[in-house]
């Protein structure tokens, strides 16, 4: 009997221990402080030394070549996605660290899996559902630790940076993948096609009574059965425990002027950029989590903790369906069916529909500043107001493409290609040169911004015209089918009018360089034969003078205009390079590569 005690109280004091060995840094602090990088790895590398359910490893390096950590949670000590779905359990993957001054989903993790794998607590809570969870995505940012990370945001005491080591955010590089985090984190994400997805943040913007936001890809641009799911049975049911549990939560909260509730409310689908966005075009919800910045930080993780815990929950139960919803929908995308709807590349807010809601806020008044003039919104600390806002939140299709069956990149667009890889596109090479018919896009006004956008210069304006022809394709040129799952991935990439097109993006910038030219003293002579030769070209030139105020005062953009009726006019120039194959049948598939 002695000797049953004695191992008992040796037992307890080794679990007592390692218990305090795994309190955070967050719980020490008196729920004031978060981890720094070191920290976090020490904590999550201490997490699976004590737990053989769950495993450390590092998924690639950083801009500055940091490591980015991933911790896989699985009931059975699996680490193989291969494996997993072996077992019919859901993957869940949940992300912290996008942006380090945002760190709630970061603490909360660290303790949610101390509670269940440590200390035995929340049972049955993996029983279905393994987790893939980064710690912190931003490696660079969060090594960049100090006390002035966000000026608006109450606490941390201190925290990381919002951009990485190249002063990129990566939370606007999902569809791009201009760095090495999120080229690493697409390899990820590929290998693993978790069923649901968890971004953590913290927002700014107005003050209001909630806790904590929320959004999800519920308003068109989804699968119907997949948004019927997420509103339905995601939403509809853990939201009101949210509530219950002492979390006040709303949907993301845009108003439309910015700061100003009794303006009223807008929701936009979001664009994939960023994750949720990005996310809802792989055909898997995404859930993003934005605590409210200008609550106190402990109130901010545990709810963080909440909505994390009440998901796989629900996965628990509703997993299974959700799995075979995304796969109906991953064959559905693959389909020809799909090809021969028009598919909706752009969205606006319907300004005709819109709903009234109770708004949970904070009374405030508006004041013109004596400093800058502006308007000064002054929010009355304690003073709970309801407000009853306008929502605008319906979203409908502002332009339709017709998917071709087939996209064609000529070879020395090797940039555009490194990326479609990276998204796991399929696509094959033409093992000849050849000449097909497809549509091609010829661009007839545009224009840029005049300052850089995340490290770009992008698309302001990208007016074009849809042409057919006979194009020549050269040996190596990639061939991109539509019939695959990312087929919505392909799409707005590749189509100039989407949002976070390549073309956005820059990445074709050079086709409306002009890099041949006629000397004045040239075209001097030249057009005047022309107008000559040709008396209705009179016209045309002066009308357009007109349309070209500036232009008409400049003698090189005068006789550039005859220039470009020349046959040494450069027909390459502002043609879109990639050719949209209508009919696939006019090659054979060859081998992939």
């Amino acid at each position: 009997m002695r000797f049953i005690v004695i191992v008992l109280v040796v037992q307890f004091t080794a679990f007592s221990g390692i218990t305090q060995e795994l309190t955070t840094k967050y719980e020490k602090s008196g729920f004031k402080e978060t981890t720094t990088y070191d920290e976090t790895i020490d904590y999550c590398k201490k997490l699976a030394r004590h737990s053989d359910k769950l495993d450390y490893s590092v998924f690639g390096h950083s801009s500055r070549g940091y490591d980015l950590p991933v911790m896989i949670a699985d009931k059975e000590g699996l680490k193989d996605p291969v494996e997993i779905k072996k077992t019919g359990r859901t993957i869940l993957m949940v992300q912290c660290g996008i942006h380090p001054g945002e760190s709630e989903g970061k603490d909360a993790m660290m303790m949610l899996l101390r509670d269940v794998f440590i200390k035995g607590e929340k049972q049955g809570l993996f029983d279905e559902v393994s987790v893939v969870w980064i710690p912190v995505l931003n490696t660079d940012g969060d090594h960049r630790y100090g006390p002035y990370g966000r000026i608006n945001q109450n606490g941390p005491e201190e925290m990381g940076w919002r951009v990485n080591s190249r002063n990129l955010n990566l939370n606007r590089d999902y569809l791009k993948a201009d760095t090495p985090e999120m080229r690493n984190w697409l390899q990820l994400w590929n290998n693993w096609l978790p069923d649901f997805f968890i971004d953590c943040h913290t927002t700014d913007g107005a003050d209001y009574q909630y806790i904590l936001t929320y959004a999800m890809g519920i308003y068109g641009q989804m699968d119907e059965e997949l948004t019927q799911w997420q509103k339905e049975e995601y939403i509809d049911e853990v939201m009101p425990k949210m509530f219950e549990a002492g979390f006040p939560v709303f949907p993301y909260v845009s108003f439309r002027n910015w700061h100003d509730p009794r303006s009223g409310m807008k929701t936009e689908i979001a664009p994939p950029r960023i994750s949720q966005g990005y996310t809802a075009l792989q055909n898997r919800p995404g859930l993003l989590i934005e605590t409210h910045m200008l609550k106190p930080y402990t109130p901010r993780v545990e709810s963080t903790y909440k909505l994390i815990e009440l998901t796989i929950d629900l996965l628990n139960e509703k997993g299974r369906k959700l799995q075979e919803l995304n796969r109906k929908a991953d064959q559905q995308v693959a389909s020809g069916d799909f090809r021969e709807r028009p598919f909706p590349i752009n969205f606006k807010i319907s300004q005709e529909d819109s709903t009234i809601v109770d708004f949970l806020g904070i009374d405030y008044e508006v004041e013109k500043s004596d400093l800058t003039g502006g308007n000064w919104y002054k929010y009355q600390e304690g003073e709970e107001k309801t407000f009853q806002l306008t929502w605008f939140k319906h979203n409908i299709p502002e332009k339709k493409i017709q998917l071709p069956e087939a996209y064609l990149i000529p070879p020395e667009w090797s940039n555009v290609i490194k990326r479609l890889k990276a998204h796991s596109v399929e696509m094959w090479r033409l093992e000849e040169k050849d000449s097909l018919e497809v549509q091609m896009y010829d661009f007839t006004n545009y224009s840029w911004r005049n300052r850089p956008y995340e490290g770009r210069m992008v698309m302001t304006r990208r007016d074009y015209k849809k042409i057919t022809r006979n194009r020549f394709f050269p040996q190596g040129t990639y061939v991109i089918p539509t019939s695959q799952r990312t087929a919505r991935v392909i799409a707005h990439t590749l189509e100039p009018s989407a949002p976070d097109s390549y073309l956005y993006w820059g990445m074709f910038n050079a086709i409306f360089e002009q890099k041949e030219y006629a000397e004045t003293y040239v075209m001097e002579k030249k057009a005047r034969k022309m107008l000559k030769e040709n008396p209705e070209l009179k016209e045309q030139f002066e009308k357009w003078k007109k349309q070209n105020p500036k232009a008409a005062h400049s003698q090189w953009a005068q006789l550039n205009w005859f220039y470009k009726k020349t046959p040494w006019w450069d027909e390459e120039k502002d043609l879109y390079p990639v050719g949209r194959l209508m009919d696939i049948q006019q090659l054979e598939r060859k081998p992939d590569i």
